[in-house]
């Protein structure tokens, strides 16, 4: 928890409380279906939280925004993002039933109005739109792509500094997976902004709509 402090500092009581019950609910369900593995459980505010919070480092989700997280696993980087951002609403997609399971109760616990989920493939979503879809270390950019243009809304020329798209967190080298994605993404480097060894050779990408 202090990791989090360490590199944000403006949050509000209830933010606190409920990054602080991150620990207690991810152990006790963990124990129960396993999402997340034993040695990164030891380590959930660094190697899951902060790592999700890479995000509201360089965006900033206006209030009444739509984000999807497409294949959010045990609930990241969604639920930590759910917490930054109160007054923007989240729709976390899995196709694994256990672990949609695991994040309806972590938010539950938390108190998260602004979260909502479904079991299923992030294709079979035809209803909606979003302002961005978020991901970590999901499936090759090329494939996110794919999933994430038809799901994305216009660009909006008024406000181009805030532009709908995909953000998604990954690791290694990508020359190749950004060659074959046919993309051009923004590419920051995460250990530019949290130090910690942890975060070497992992970046944040940005492919606009």
């Amino acid at each position: 928890m202090a990791l989090i402090t360490k590199y944000f500092s403006d949050f509000t009581d209830a933010q606190l409380q409920q990054f602080s019950l991150l620990e207690e609910l991810y152990t006790d369900w963990n124990s129960k279906i396993n999402v997340i593995s034993r040695k990164d459980l030891d380590s959930l505010y660094e190697k899951h939280v902060l790592h999700s919070l890479t995000i509201a480092t360089a965006f900033d989700f206006p209030a009444g925004s739509n984000i999807v997280d497409l294949g959010t696993g045990g609930g990241f980087p969604g639920i930590p993002l759910a917490i930054f951002f109160p007054e923007v609403k989240f729709h976390l997609v899995d196709s694994i039933g256990k672990k949609i399971k695991v994040v309806d109760a972590v938010a539950e616990g938390l108190g998260l109005k602004n979260v909502t989920t479904r079991h299923g493939r992030i294709e079979e979503i035809k209803d909606r739109k979003f302002d961005f879809v978020v991901s970590r270390a999901v499936a090759p950019l090329k494939d996110l792509w794919t999933w994430s243009k038809p799901l994305l809304k216009k660009p909006n020329p008024n406000n181009p500094g805030n532009q709908p798209g995909l953000i998604c967190l990954k690791g290694g080298d990508l020359h190749a997976e950004i060659s074959e994605s046919g993309c051009r993404p923004r590419v920051m480097e995460i250990f530019e902004i949290f130090q910690e060894a942890y975060f070497r050779e992992k970046f944040m990408l940005y492919v606009p709509a």
